[in-house]
């Protein structure tokens, strides 16, 4: 066995890429989502209404499933999204919406990271590039991303909890190469989206020290021509 991998957010398109991947490659998987995963060795239904309550609940079930043992990587690729500026009558309702999706599973992964991560182990939470600026028409999905992104960067810290040389990272694409996307936005520029293979390759190169990016980094992906460069912050 290559290694061990916990995928919070296994189901959706990406994590179900991720969860791929890593099991192609000889990892020991496990699946944290509200909904199950075949490819993977292990699945964690998170439940709870509140965000306490799900973590308490992730955070029991890991545990067990991990007998005690540590783990090389955690990565968080739960999400979502909704759209509306302040002057929407649903921007308090999208902006709850969003804060669930991104930031109560980011929270949730980094308390992971800190309890179960190997030294020298990596954690990668689930930003958005245009997040880095304002995002009028889509504020609470925005003001999420921040979160996780400044999230990221305490993890970084020394004092986060991590343990020696583990690497922190934010992935930030712009569009994702998703079947809803292409379905949503058939007419878009697709040569400009991400395929989830560049993304799947890149987390398990990483997950094995290769060309990792400096601790705290938010990895921007930027695809031209279908063509993925990263641009570090």
């Amino acid at each position: 066995m290559s290694g061990r991998v916990v995928v919070y957010g296994g189901r959706g398109a990406l994590g179900s890429a991720i969860v791929t991947k890593f099991k192609e490659s000889g990892w020991w998987v496990a699946n944290v989502d509200m909904k199950i995963s075949e490819g993977a060795d292990e699945n964690i239904l998170v439940e709870g209404e509140t965000w306490v309550q799900q973590e308490e609940s992730v955070t029991r079930s890991v545990g067990t499933a991990l007998g005690g043992e540590k783990i090389d990587v955690i990565i968080c690729m739960a999400g979502g999204w909704a759209g509306g500026s302040p002057a929407s009558k649903d921007f308090v309702k999208n902006s709850d919406l969003m804060w669930r999706a991104s930031v109560w599973p980011a929270s949730i992964s980094a308390s992971l990271a800190a309890r179960h991560l190997k030294e020298g182990g990596m954690v990668v939470l689930p930003g958005a590039a245009p997040a880095v600026g304002g995002t009028p028409g889509m504020a609470g999905y925005g003001m999420a991303k921040a979160a996780v992104h400044q999230l990221t960067k305490s993890l970084a810290c020394q004092g986060s909890g991590l343990p020696d040389n583990c690497l922190a990272a934010a992935l930030l694409p712009v569009t994702l190469d998703t079947p809803m996307n292409r379905k949503w936005m058939a007419k878009a520029d697709q040569t400009t989206w991400t395929p989830l293979e560049f993304v799947s390759s890149l987390l398990l190169q990483w997950a094995v020290g290769e060309d990792r990016p400096e601790s705290g980094s938010l990895v921007k992906l930027v695809t031209e021509g279908g063509n993925t460069s990263l641009v570090c912050t």
